[in-house]
């Protein structure tokens, strides 16, 4: 396997790339585990663990949490457009302080705002969405259900994928 380079142009190795894998197929293993299983020393592993997440590859660590398991049934997508002179932050800053607000985006087109959102039900999405846009900054909402997840959210392909790239020119 060649080197992959990170966002900041920083090569990943084999050994960076076979980590990921096992902590993502395995999220509860243990350093001392880890270096076992790959074949290095838990001094390597720590190290390369610190590496990673010091230059972001690696964001956190913790439970992969499925909303509908806590009873969050239903999963939307919202398009906010926002008045421009509140801004995006100021937006965000709002959308942050709802819990079924999982995510939001700046995003090109004819919004401004993409969120990915829970509720319990359907009525409960109204009052997800009546908070949300009850807001002076958000100027209109528009709502897409997800029915079904089809491919859920996940990053170790597109780390399988880096590894047979090449360095990109300067």
């Amino acid at each position: 396997m060649g080197s992959v380079y990170s966002e900041q142009g920083r090569p990943l190795d084999s050994l960076d790339v076979r980590l990921i894998r096992l902590l993502t197929d395995e999220p509860r293993i243990g350093v001392l585990e880890c270096s076992r299983r790959l074949g290095v020393a838990r001094g390597t592993v720590q190290a390369r663990l610190d590496r990673l997440s010091a230059r972001g590859v690696i964001r956190r660590f913790g439970p992969d949490i499925d909303p509908a398991a806590l009873g969050y049934q239903v999963t939307a997508f919202l398009v906010l457009e926002i008045r421009q002179e509140r801004g995006h932050r100021a937006v965000a800053d709002h959308l942050a302080s709802i819990p079924e607000v999982l995510e939001a985006h700046t995003i090109t087109g004819s919004g401004d705002l993409m969120c990915r959102v829970v509720s319990r039900s359907n009525a409960d999405l109204q009052r997800v969405i009546d908070q949300i846009v009850g807001y002076d900054g958000v100027l209109r909402c528009s709502t897409t259900l997800a029915l079904a997840e089809q491919i859920p959210y996940r990053v170790l392909p597109l780390v399988a994928e880096a590894a047979t790239a090449t360095r990109p020119g300067p």
